[in-house]
């Protein structure tokens, strides 16, 4: 448990932030931790904690973020060089959720439509609801909703956001109505489920909530992706047997319909605990599942990738990757045509760094890993964005705030 608490905890963050209420070049003035931490000044980009980015068709570049009770939007024009004045999107302020595994979501439609989602806790520890917004007009947000429609003082957390090319929206999340059920009754339940809602008009409602899975892990981020029939794929930390915590997705067989849980790592991590460490998945134009995850197990620890074929629903040999003793963790990973990116975070003990590694095959074989950027002070993990067929590492820092790394050589 020694070194698991140190994978887990040494790179979660420590600080709140804000960002700026102009249109600027986030890296022309850098401010001290002192100033973002000050609730006064306006919020700014630079200052966030736990950022997400998406690029539109038109190469325009959203980014959801927190500061004091509201979730912003900034947009950037120039591949993040400098952002337009922040969008508020929920006008009554609450509590939001930004901090590692759980952070705001934002998607945008093939029609420009932008749409948000985040977790607000709330007064009981581990509790919270599935918040949603969406603007169609890129100024105007929408009055914010419940997702969740059970609103037992319980755990509904840890959303995941995804919209296909029909304008179908999703949301999956893992909640614990079971478990808060089975507690009143004095009964056990492992861990959470995996609930999603869907919405067809637009964000304008949503169909009642359906459960994807019971016994998922607690508090580890849910991963989704849309396969190429635009049915979403959904990839959660799982527990299996006794405790065991590994890995398991969910292809929709329907549009409102989840499929069968398949089993995806077969490490044997027994933990009676959450390691908030959740996993990735990013499916490619042929329909391959190109999957990475973290796991801590005596004999198999540290991160890892697998392929999966849908076709005949086998996986490729799983690989190890990344330095275990430099706490190598939180992978990122991007398919695109044949060419599959990995990228993740490494601490030693002084500087925080990203590395990247590429497989010019399919995953079948990998090029030798690349250190791409290094930082003190507080990080955030490193993400994966896609303008087209180019793509960027969104990593924000304390020193920095929001950078993009061009990923080349593709």
């Amino acid at each position: 448990m020694t070194r698991f608490n140190l994978i887990v905890f040494v790179l979660f963050l420590v600080s709140y932030a804000h960002s700026s209420m102009a249109a600027m070049d986030h890296n022309a003035s850098k401010k001290s931790p002192a100033t973002c931490a000050d609730v006064s000044q306006p919020a700014r980009l630079k200052c966030a904690v736990a950022p997400s980015g998406v690029f539109d068709r038109k190469g325009d570049l959203y980014v959801a973020w927190s500061f004091g009770g509201h979730v912003y939007i900034s947009r950037s024009s120039d591949k993040g060089k400098s952002f337009f004045a922040p969008l508020i999107v929920n006008r009554v302020p609450e509590a939001i959720s930004a901090r590692g595994e759980n952070r705001p979501k934002v998607a945008v439609d093939n029609k420009g439509r932008i749409y948000v989602s985040w977790t607000t806790p709330l007064e009981k520890r581990f509790t919270g609801n599935i918040r949603f917004s969406y603007s169609e007009d890129g100024k105007n947000f929408s009055d914010t909703v419940i997702v969740n429609d059970n609103l037992d003082l319980t755990g509904h957390r840890f959303d995941a956001l995804g919209v296909n090319n029909n304008g179908d929206i999703y949301i999956a999340w893992l909640d614990k109505r079971h478990r808060y059920q089975a507690e009143k009754k004095q009964q056990k339940y492992k861990g959470a489920a995996v609930y999603y809602a869907l919405s067809e008009d637009g964000g304008k409602t949503f169909k009642p909530n359906k459960k994807i899975a019971d016994q998922s892990c607690e508090c580890c981020r849910v991963i989704m992706d849309m396969d190429r029939d635009d049915l979403p794929v959904v990839f959660w930390r799982h527990i299996f047997d006794e405790n065991v915590r590994d890995h398991a997705m969910v292809k929709f067989s329907g549009k409102n319909q989840p499929g069968e849980v398949v089993r995806v790592s077969h490490d044997q991590w027994h933990i009676d605990a959450c390691p908030h460490h959740g996993p990735d998945m990013s499916i490619n134009e042929s329909g391959d599942y190109h999957l990475a995850w973290f796991n801590n197990a005596p004999e198999r620890q540290g991160l890892f990738y697998a392929r999966y074929n849908k076709l005949d629903k086998t996986f490729s040999q799983s690989i190890n990757f990344g330095n275990y003793k430099a706490t190598a963790s939180h992978p990122n990973i991007e398919a695109i045509k044949n060419q599959v990116w990995l990228v993740w975070q490494e601490f030693d003990g002084k500087q925080h760094s990203i590395w990247l590694q590429k497989s010019l095959d399919g995953g079948d074989n990998w090029q030798k890993s690349e250190k791409m950027a290094t930082a003190s002070g507080n990080v955030d993990y490193p993400f994966f964005i896609k303008d087209g067929d180019q793509l960027y590492i969104q990593w924000q820092t304390s020193d920095t705030g929001f950078n993009l790394v061009k990923v080349t050589g593709h």
